[in-house]
């Protein structure tokens, strides 16, 4: 027909051709859209320009009034904040999508995924005046914009980026006349297929249907963090105290945030905020990682706070003179940057910590956890590397099928198959002598094929979502002597009576301490406090100190051996005046730190004498 025309309309998941006539109205060419998209109605909007200008109502105007002709482009933004739509959105598919699978479950992803998800992402040029021909609004090939995945864009950025950000990889996987069609991200299996009939189970049978693919091991392309921040440096120096005083090594949790890295095309940041320590067992040479009875509340406590685990620390540090303070050069490109059995407490980490994504069938694709090393670098001073381990190093942990060798750091070793496990042939190309490509059996494994580094950064202006300036001290550091108790919550207090009372509690280890201790622990109503903490606001704060589970807090400060001045002095800007001890007050044993009855001379739990 002659009056049949074609109208492009370009959205973050991907452009669209709807056919459409010259004289059918702006409404019934919305309803076309919003079934071609996956949309109701109201979820999105249509605009003539890029900018968000020049809206398309539902309205009885044509199209050609509107001066819409063949093969225009227009623009679909999704309307923002959670809705009816958005739900439409995650289960109504063209099929072939690779963007919303029709066996993908319903997932919430995260809001960096989701923000990054609606970005253009392309890499915006201006005119060349020396090598541009055309005028002010036209485009060539030397100033179009390019894709986020630009190799050679990414190749000359100072230092140059190795691995794409894993949103550029998502645009470049669903870019191309196909749109995606054929692409999928499926996670890698190394088991048996399961209800598989036709044979005997393994060990006695397998076939073709039922046995996992044979794995060749490729470096990663793409990352799922491109940064790894330390909001100032006292969160990392605080950490590293533990080996200046004990010469032993230390692994914690870190908590943070994901953020947007605009140095890098639709790239992730991980942003940490603070470092959980978490109950081990540290040597010069070894760490081992104990049940933490306190884990579930820790991770609690820091939702509440607006933050969650985005990686793990640890320290590989040596002294290589005590006098001017340097650290042995220990991991570099002729040794080795993680061992294969870091790498495998990695692949252990990032499947516990999974990144949600609609893209995959299984609801999650790959991880955002990053793993941070503390060691010495070129210089003989401290260092922070990060890195991830790639997709298929997470499968092969996952599916128990890497070992680390016992005696060479950098090689890891694939099982070989046994009556009880079947596992799959795992492949590594590197070149001989020659120059050539040769395929070996992965046994044993370089690790260097798993890992991704990450830039890990300061700041030049710190950062403190913590805003403390005394340090409370940090949880599971008795082997120090720093002990979180009453005794040093007093001595706390007493150190911040001239300080607003929101900074002085603005401290992660004190917070934790608040809610976790034995005699009284705060549970949920402390919340108030965290969201004071959170939002920085005073007047929270203030209003949480008239409460009655401040009060006795206060109260039992008031029992311990720290002068009464102070303690009054700091009591009253919490509200409340601290009472100093007396006999007629419980106090807590010096020995033990079991809360007594008034009146007593020796501790009911430990028998020891009051003073």
């Amino acid at each position: 027909m002659a009056d049949s025309i074609i109208i492009r309309v370009q959205s973050p998941d991907g452009m669209r051709r709807i056919p459409v006539t010259r004289r059918e109205t702006a409404a019934t060419f919305i309803k076309k859209v919003a079934k071609e998209f996956g949309f109701n109605t109201n979820g999105f909007s249509i605009y003539q320009n890029r900018n968000k200008t020049g809206e398309i109502i539902s309205q009885n105007k044509t199209l050609s009034l509107l001066k819409i002709k063949h093969g225009d482009l227009l623009f679909l933004f999704p309307a923002s904040g959670p809705g009816p739509s958005s739900e439409v959105m995650d289960i109504v598919v063209p099929q072939g999508s690779l963007l919303r699978p029709q066996t993908a479950p319903q997932v919430a992803e995260d809001e960096i995924d989701q923000y990054l998800s609606r970005q253009d992402g392309k890499i915006y040029r201006n005119r060349d005046a020396q090598l541009c021909r055309h005028g002010p609004m036209g485009k060539c090939v030397h100033c179009v914009p390019l894709e986020p995945f630009d190799e050679d864009y990414l190749n000359h950025l100072d230092p140059p980026v190795k691995h794409m950000s894993f949103h550029a990889y998502i645009r470049k996987l669903t870019g191309g006349a196909d749109k995606g069609k054929f692409a999928a991200l499926e996670n890698i299996s190394c088991k048996i297929k399961s209800g598989c009939e036709g044979h005997p189970p393994w060990p006695d049978g397998i076939c073709t249907k039922c046995q996992p693919s044979a794995i060749t091991l490729n470096r990663q392309k793409y990352r799922h963090v491109d940064n790894i921040m330390f909001e100032n440096h006292t969160i990392a120096d605080r950490f590293l105290d533990f080996w200046r005083k004990t010469g032993n090594q230390r692994i914690g949790f870190l908590y943070g945030r994901y953020k947007e890295h605009k140095d890098i095309p639709l790239g992730i940041r991980a942003e940490v905020a603070a470092i959980y320590e978490p109950p081990q067992i540290g040597t010069q040479n070894s760490l081992e990682l104990l049940e933490d009875p306190k884990a579930d509340a820790v991770e609690e406590i820091a939702a509440k706070l607006g933050l969650r685990k985005v990686g793990w620390i640890f320290t590989d540090l040596v002294s290589e003179d005590t006098r001017i303070g340097t650290v042995r050069y220990s991991r570099n490109k002729d040794s080795y940057f993680l061992s294969a059995e870091e790498c495998i407490t990695a692949g252990y980490f990032q499947n516990k910590y999974t990144n949600s994504c609609r893209l995959s069938p299984d609801g999650h694709f790959g991880s955002k956890f990053v793993t941070v090393v503390a060691t010495g670098g070129p210089d003989n001073q401290v260092h922070f590397e990060g890195y991830e381990v790639s997709n298929q190093c997470m499968a092969l942990v996952r599916d128990e099928c890497l070992l680390p060798c016992r005696d060479v750091p950098e090689l890891g070793y694939v099982k070989e198959s046994s009556t009880e496990q079947y596992v799959p042939d795992v492949f590594y190309k590197d070149k001989d002598k020659f120059g050539n490509d040769i395929t070996y059996l992965a046994r044993p494994l370089p690790v260097e094929y798993l890992i991704i580094d990450i830039t890990t950064t300061f700041p030049k202006d710190p950062v403190f979502t913590f805003t403390s300036m005394h340090r409370f001290p940090i949880e599971n550091r008795d082997v120090l002597g720093e002990t979180q108790d009453f005794h040093s919550l007093s001595t706390y207090l007493s150190q911040n009576t001239s300080t607003v009372f929101l900074n002085v509690v603005s401290d992660f280890h004190l917070l934790l301490f608040l809610v976790t201790n034995d005699i009284m622990p705060l549970g949920d109503s402390i919340g108030l406090l965290l969201d004071a903490v959170k939002t920085s606001n005073e007047e929270l704060a203030q209003t949480w100190t008239k409460s009655e589970q401040w009060a006795t807090i206060e109260q039992l400060c008031g029992t311990v051996s720290v002068p009464p001045s102070s303690l009054h002095d700091y009591g009253a800007i919490g509200g409340t005046t601290i009472p100093p001890a007396s006999s007629s007050s419980m106090w807590s044993c010096r020995h033990c730190t079991f809360m007594n009855q008034p009146g007593i001379e020796q501790c009911e739990m430990c028998s020891l004498p009051r003073s």
